[in-house]
């Protein structure tokens, strides 16, 4: 039973990590030959002002550029 986890900035729409988790199923299944209801797909949401890139945050990114966090 394959068990994905993914970690993304927090921000998505429900139907943006609902299509991401039928991708993640369709690649796995594809790749591993694991039926679909075997897949498990784990979505942890990381806060903007926990993830950053040289030093600066994305919620610092948005901010400088006129988008609310």
């Amino acid at each position: 039973m394959p068990i994905i986890s993914v970690t993304i900035a927090e921000g998505r729409s429900i139907e943006q990590k609902r299509s991401l988790v039928r991708g993640i199923t369709s690649a796995v299944t594809e790749a591993l030959g694991s039926r679909p209801e075997q897949v498990r797909v784990m979505i942890s949401e990381l806060p903007l002002n926990h993830y950053a890139v040289a030093g600066v945050t994305f919620a610092e990114q948005a901010e400088a550029n006129g988008e609310s966090a």
